[in-house]
């Protein structure tokens, strides 16, 4: 359990470093570090994140002031609270 968690903290560290770094330059050679530290252990997981890359750095394309309100840890469940609010609330007003 204990290795697990080192290589838990391994993985989250590289993520961080991917969506943190200050230029789109400087996350895409974060996420190539990624790629080539976990590809071989985490393919699943790898190739996920190769398919949505785009999508995880687009914030780039907004200005930099505007990336503490868009960077996210967890985007689906970011896109989906709205649907999650109002399905929470239709519930309650069935009797």
């Amino acid at each position: 359990m204990y290795g697990r968690k080192i290589e838990r903290t391994k993985v989250k560290d590289a993520l961080h470093d991917i969506w943190m770094a200050p230029t789109r330059k400087e996350a895409h050679a974060a996420f190539e570090r990624a790629l080539v530290r976990f590809s071989t252990k985490y393919p699943k997981a790898m190739g996920c994140l190769t398919k949505d890359r785009e999508d995880m750095l687009a914030f780039y394309d907004f200005p930099a002031e505007h990336w503490v309100h868009i960077r996210t840890t967890n985007p689906i469940e970011s896109t989906f609270a709205t649907v999650r609010l109002r399905t929470k609330r239709t519930r309650k007003l069935r009797i």
